[in-house]
């Protein structure tokens, strides 16, 4: 079968889109960022570098920060390993925190805390400490979300840590939780079954009651070929998995080769291409762009490499493409994502992942245009660092991009997301790299909060700190 799909239109910017015609009416404001307060965390959170990351601060945690019921809800480890969950009223400037009975087995940054929220029964789901192993789950009492006044924030109010879903084990080579809510109040966890070039995408719902295994969506066999090798096992990384408005799950993806031979030198990175699917069914069967089935939750027709129409954004290995950055999706439905990798300018081959994506590495916007058609468009502000940026957008549907180290670049949706400037230079925050957003309280309140941590060196503790933005009202 033909595996790839070229992008439709993948010049650097299109025109902006022209002129509503007839009667004027306002037009929408552009994007902007005020500052609006900063929170301390943990004054002495714990610290270390692990996989160029930290524990506290990794893009594929869904979600460290959530908000809901007028209150946002944070999750981490302290200086003494302990995992904890902190809340406050929105605008309050401290934290009340609680411990949840666990402590951080490894100095792994693949162990991240991430939360979730189950409409359905009111309570805050946490999923943590795993790495192609076991892992920790906890729930919080029924209720606790949905009346946070009127409940005391205290260890009582969470269960006992599990080693199962309550008694659904899942996998012993567990990795990335992502807690996603449907449209329908229900709470999903996609995870990764499997190590890194040899795993597969998998799906767990809690329908308010019992967890049930959905099974694998995605397959790890199958034969790559570039123009230096083949590979026959790998895995593929998420973006994100994410319902739009209209009860869409979407997913941008990376692949990831286990066979060293595909890419130009071993100091590089075997991933390559950006690929889509999305699902209408809560992530029952998945479609590529031109909406044909490619694959069936929990049965042996998985999304896989050869699958045709799955490629968006065609890339060979030779160019450091990062894994699990980011994606959204617009008013409309529509999806964007942000991918980073070193261009061609700067060479044809990579031969040291970090230092040449430090040196060269660029973001680009991808996204799906009112046309039908994918367009990219690269954000002009380096890098300057190894590690991924984070996407969201406003209520305008103006697309920001969180780079490392905290800084802010924009683009206006009335110039079809050509327009990138940088709004924040991420002066003051002295953040270590990767920088985490609150993908729930944009929609709730006009508010980007954004999670990161002082740098440090060694295994030195530093503060975690939330820093609030205004977004055009």
């Amino acid at each position: 079968m033909k595996r790839r799909t070229l992008l439709a239109t993948a010049l650097l910017g299109t025109a902006a889109a022209p002129a509503l015609a007839g009667t004027a009416r306002a037009a929408a404001p552009g994007p902007s960022v005020t500052r609006t307060g900063t929170t301390t965390l943990d004054s002495q959170a714990i610290f270390f570098v692990s996989y160029d990351g930290l524990v506290n601060n990794n893009s594929f945690q869904k979600n460290a920060l959530l908000t809901y019921k007028g209150h946002q809800y944070a999750a981490w480890y302290t200086a003494d390993r302990n995992a904890v969950i902190g809340r406050r009223v929105l605008g309050a400037s401290t934290w009340s925190t609680v411990k949840v009975g666990h402590t951080l087995r490894y100095d792994d940054s693949h162990n991240v805390i991430s939360m979730g929220l189950s409409k359905t029964d009111g309570r805050l789901h946490l999923h943590m400490d795993s790495h192609s192993d076991g892992f920790t789950y906890v729930k919080s009492v029924a209720g606790l979300m949905d009346n946070p006044a009127g409940q005391t924030w205290t260890t009582s109010r969470f269960g006992a840590p599990q080693s199962t879903l309550d008694g659904l084990a899942l996998t012993s080579q567990f990795t990335y939780p992502q807690f996603v809510a449907t449209p329908d109040g229900k709470l999903q966890l996609s995870y990764r079954v499997g190590v890194s070039g040899n795993g597969r995408n998998a799906l767990a719902e809690y329908n308010g009651t019992s967890w049930t295994a959905l099974g694998e969506w995605s397959g790890s066999t199958g034969t790559y070929t570039s123009e230096h090798g083949s590979s026959t096992v790998r895995n593929m990384y998420l973006h994100g998995i994410d319902y739009d408005r209209n009860g869409r799950l979407h997913s941008f993806f990376t692949w990831r080769e286990q066979n060293g031979a595909v890419m130009c030198n071993s100091g590089g990175l075997t991933n390559h291409d950006t690929g889509y699917v999305y699902s209408d069914d809560r992530g029952r069967t998945w479609r590529n762009d031109a909406g044909t089935v490619v694959g069936t939750t929990g049965t042996s027709n998985t999304v896989a490499v050869t699958d045709s129409g799955l490629v968006i954004d065609a890339l060979n290995p030779d160019h450091s493409l990062m894994n699990q950055e980011s994606q959204a999706t617009d008013s409309a439905g529509r999806p964007h994502a942000i991918i980073s990798y070193v261009p061609g300018r700067f060479g044809q081959c990579t031969t040291n992942y970090v230092g040449d994506r430090t040196a060269n590495g660029r973001a680009f916007h991808v996204r799906k245009t009112a046309a039908g058609a994918w367009s990219k468009t690269e954000i002009p502000v380096a890098l300057n660092s190894s590690q991924r940026t984070r996407l969201v957008l406003d209520k305008y549907d103006n697309a920001y991009a969180i780079l490392p180290y905290g800084r802010i670049a924009a683009a206006s949706a009335a110039s079809g997301h050509t327009d990138w400037t940088t709004l924040f230079d991420g002066s003051g925050l002295d953040a270590f790299g990767e920088v985490l957003v609150d993908e729930t309280r944009i929609a709730q309140d006009g508010v980007l909060s954004l999670l990161h941590q002082v740098r440090s060196s060694g295994t030195t503790p530093s503060a975690l700190r939330v820093i609030d933005f205004g977004l055009p009202a």
